[in-house]
Parts: C-alpha cells; sequence; structure tokens
C-alpha cells in the first residue's frame, strides 16, 4: 500500500510541475492583486500594514481556489479515476497523494513567498512568521475543501464557479481565525490560540475530508 501510495503521489507531482501555467497561475494572481491594492487604498504605511493581513489571507484564499478545478479533472477525463474507484486500496487513502500534492504546489509556495508580498503592504516584522506558519495550516484546509468540490463537480464541465460556491463559505473560519493570528501578532497579543485552531481544523480535515472526496468521486462516477 505504501509503495502504491508514494507511486501514486510522484506521477502527481510529475504531472503537476508539467504544467508550469498551473503551478505560476496562483503565484502571479496573488502578485498582482497584492501590488493593486497599494494603488488603490493609497502609499499610506500606517492603512496598508492595518489591512495586511486581511489582504493577504483573502488573496490567498482566492489563490488557492485557482487550480482546484483541474484536481481530478484529467484522470476523469482519460479514465484513471475509474481506475481507482475500481482499485483494491480503500479510496479514503488512495485521495491523499492528490490532497498533498496540491496543498505542495499552491498553499506551501504561497506561504512561502507569502513575507515578500507582506513587505510590499508594509506588514510588521512580528506577524511575518505568524503570517507562514498559518498559511501552511489554513492552505491545506482550504486544499481539502477545495477537493470536497472538484470531486463532486468532476463530471461537470464548468465547475469552477459551482466549486466556489460550493466550499466558499467553509472557507469563512479559515480566513477568520487566520488573519486574526497575523493582527494578533502585530498587536504583540498572543497568536497561539488561533494556531492552535488552525491546526485543530486541519488535522479534521484531514481526518474527515477524504471520506467526502471519495463520495464526491462516487457520486460523480455514478452520474
Amino acid at each position: 500500500m505504501g509503495a502504491f501510495l508514494s507511486v501514486l503521489f510522484r506521477r502527481q507531482l510529475a504531472l503537476g510541475l508539467r504544467r508550469p501555467a498551473q503551478l505560476l497561475n496562483p503565484l502571479l494572481f496573488f502578485a498582482l492583486v497584492v501590488t493593486l491594492f497599494p494603488l488603490g487604498l493609497g502609499p499610506s504605511t500606517d492603512t496598508l500594514s492595518a489591512f495586511a493581513p486581511g489582504i493577504l489571507w483573502i488573496v490567498a484564499l482566492l489563490a488557492n481556489m485557482l487550480g482546484v478545478d483541474s484536481l481530478f479533472r484529467s484522470d476523469f477525463d482519460d479514465g484513471s479515476l475509474d481506475q481507482l474507484l475500481l482499485a483494491e486500496q480503500p479510496l479514503y487513502l488512495l485521495v491523499f497523494p492528490y490532497l498533498l500534492v496540491h496543498w505542495l504546489l499552491s498553499g506551501v509556495i504561497l506561504a512561502v513567498v507569502s513575507p515578500l508580498f507582506a513587505l510590499m503592504l508594509s506588514l510588521p516584522g512580528e506577524g511575518m512568521l505568524v503570517l507562514t506558519v498559518t498559511l501552511l495550516l489554513g492552505s491545506g484546509v482550504m486544499s481539502v475543501l477545495g477537493a470536497v468540490g472538484a470531486a463532486l463537480t468532476v463530471g461537470l464541465r464548468r465547475g469552477g464557479m459551482l466549486i466556489a460556491l460550493l466550499v466558499a463559505p467553509f472557507y469563512v473560519p479559515v480566513l477568520i481565525f487566520g488573519s486574526a493570528a497575523v493582527r494578533a501578532a502585530v498587536s504583540g497579543l498572543d497568536a497561539l490560540p488561533y494556531v492552535a485552531l488552525l491546526g485543530a481544523m486541519l488535522s479534521f480535515a484531514l481526518a474527515l475530508g477524504p471520506l467526502a472526496v471519495s463520495a464526491g468521486l462516487r457520486i460523480s462516477a455514478d452520474t
């Protein structure tokens, strides 16, 4: 089972790296939107730093949605998804490589480069580490939630907007706690409770999310 999951993970990672547009689109979107906010809000560093936690988290949330629609699309089109559904291994475990690769190629990269964009919004240095950690945790939750929406709409040709409508309400708690953690760190308060809540949400998502993804894939395959 471990060897099978390892092969599936390497396959998904190779496919993701072969699509540079899919890899760069979230980064370019993140950079473009963050660049536009100072033009709209003005050059005042006080104004930018006050809005920076919310801006960065909202843009990260929207960037995370960009690649969700194609998470299972290619496997559905070429029949690979049917083979996974018929495999002897539990589908609950087989979806983990998909979730992990999407998180690595979207959430982790955005979290790593987020301090650079935070500097553009004059975010104080006290919030940089918390921003990176919370984006790592929160993007994992968003990847799982997005995968649930992608599984339910994989049989639809234009499911991107439907995914956004399905999963956007569940993104709200992640957005609230993530931005609150950064604001607390900037204000000199303890951000650990918010980070702990995001960690608990990630644990909950990893435990139950693959079940929902598996059910969604089976529903889409039957229809």
